[in-house]
């Protein structure tokens, strides 16, 4: 009788190591290596290779555009580029409680009838939890089935026999395949299991999502080789204290990765917000300083969002600065800018800035509505509700250039707003925008226009 071989593999890397380490050496994470039976080794004599094909050249190639599956939800539709490509396997991650299962569930019942049957297989809750949240939400298709599974040779079994037109797999770290002799969540069985999901999709065109838990870092649990086998990688975030949803891709091979949806959890479901920007702005303070609107872009979709900045003397040795929603050393920059260039004297004060509602802004656009944010609260001057800014800010203290500033100058026109303060660029058609433009070469020029 052959004695079992064990090997001692991280569950956040992936690598190896010869015997048990408290600490990963690799990704340097705490209580991570486990021992697992070491897989059978198959050597390369006994496989039967497939003949394969021979190489073409890449003009005789024809080129056809990939059909899509409209999901029945504009906004996830938009991240994923258009709608569900068949045969293209997603991943979706996001913390518990987020909405992941719902979301999913709402897409599967606006698919199912549609275009046939869709399958949803839970590894975490049974038909009837499933079936109590779907009366909730009034997902009542009798095309979209149910199933209790984690033997993915099984799901594969009732693949082949109900012939669904979309698979839905909740989660894939509770799925194991018989033959890998480790336990479900383990690094073996993700891999394994990715893998087989991923040639019943491949082979017979059969679109599939699959839920990843995350870890407290935020990124999906698992090996790192879990998101490059898969076509794309959503993350749903949000807060638990706010109803806004997010999802955004960060990997995506049938498109690209720069939109987001934004979603409103309610005691019906998941809610599309259809404008992002009015409902951010509609619980906008009056007459309080240090409040203002920019315009950020993300992907195609201009999204206007409030920056709040309160300054205070500080009691502290070494003086506070808090960034959230946005990037903390973009703030540290703009101090440095308003104290050295213009005579803001800010380094006594604690300095807190806040991107309302949850939203993440990382682009230089916002450089602006952070300097004239901060230096209101400082003065405490009140902005007037109908200006907005748009620009980033150099080291020089110069307002610098702005991508796709038309694209914003309309949607803050439309939202009702009267007056810009934008970069001195060249503006394809100024006249149609219905905006005053506040041009300013420099930051010292924007702060005149707050006084």
């Amino acid at each position: 009788m052959s004695k079992t071989k064990y090997i001692v593999r991280c569950q956040a890397c992936g690598c190896t190591a010869p015997k048990w380490l408290g600490r990963c050496p690799d990704c340097g994470e705490w209580n991570t290596m486990v021992e697992e039976p070491l897989e059978p080794d198959i050597s390369f004599s006994s496989r039967r290779l497939a003949p394969s094909e021979q190489a073409q050249p890449i003009t005789e190639i024809a080129v056809e555009k990939e059909s899509r599956i409209s999901t029945g939800l504009p906004e996830l539709d938009r991240v994923l580029g258009g709608g569900v490509v068949p045969g293209s396997l997603v991943l979706i991650g996001g913390e518990p409680g987020i909405g992941k299962s719902t979301l999913l569930l709402q897409m599967a019942n606006q698919l199912a009838g549609r275009i046939g049957r869709v399958l949803i297989v839970s590894g975490e809750e049974s038909v009837r939890q499933i079936s109590l949240r779907a009366n909730r939400l009034g997902v009542l298709s009798p095309d979209l089935l149910l199933l209790s599974e984690v033997d993915v040779t099984m799901i594969d079994h009732q693949v082949r026999m109900l012939e669904p037109q979309l698979l839905v797999i909740d989660s894939i770290q509770t799925m194991f395949h018989p033959d890998i002799p480790s336990a479900p969540g383990s690094v073996s069985q993700v891999r394994e299991c990715t893998h087989y999901l991923m040639r019943i999709a491949k082979s017979i065109h059969l679109p599939t999502f699959i839920v990843g838990h995350v870890t407290k870092e935020g990124s999906i649990a698992g090996p790192r080789v879990l998101e490059h086998m898969v076509d794309s990688v959503l993350y749903f975030e949000g807060d638990n204290y706010q109803s806004f949803r997010i999802i955004r891709a960060v990997k995506n091979r049938y498109g690209s990765t720069n939109e987001i949806g934004i979603f409103e959890m309610t005691d019906a479901g998941l809610i599309e917000v259809t404008n992002p920007s009015a409902l951010f702005l509609s619980q906008r303070p009056e007459n309080s300083s240090g409040s203002i609107v920019i315009a950020t872009m993300e992907g195609t979709r201009p999204l206007l969002v409030e920056l709040q900045a309160l300054v205070t003397d500080s009691h502290l040795s070494m003086p506070r600065r808090m960034a959230t929603g946005l990037d903390y050393n973009r703030l540290n920059l703009m101090v440095a800018v308003l104290d050295r260039r213009f005579g803001v004297r800010l380094g006594q004060e604690d300095i807190y800035v806040n991107v309302v509602g949850g939203v993440k802004v990382n682009e230089p656009a916002a450089d602006l509505g952070i300097a004239l944010a901060v230096a209101s609260a400082h003065k405490d001057l009140v902005v007037s509700p109908d200006v907005i800014a748009i620009g980033e800010v150099g080291l020089a203290g110069e307002v610098r250039f702005v991508n796709q500033l038309e694209h914003r100058l309309k949607e803050a026109a439309k939202l009702g707003f009267r007056r810009a303060i934008i970069p001195d660029q060249e503006l394809k058609n100024p006249g149609s925008l219905k905006l005053d433009l506040l041009r300013a070469k420099n930051l010292g020029q924007a702060l005149d226009y707050l006084s």
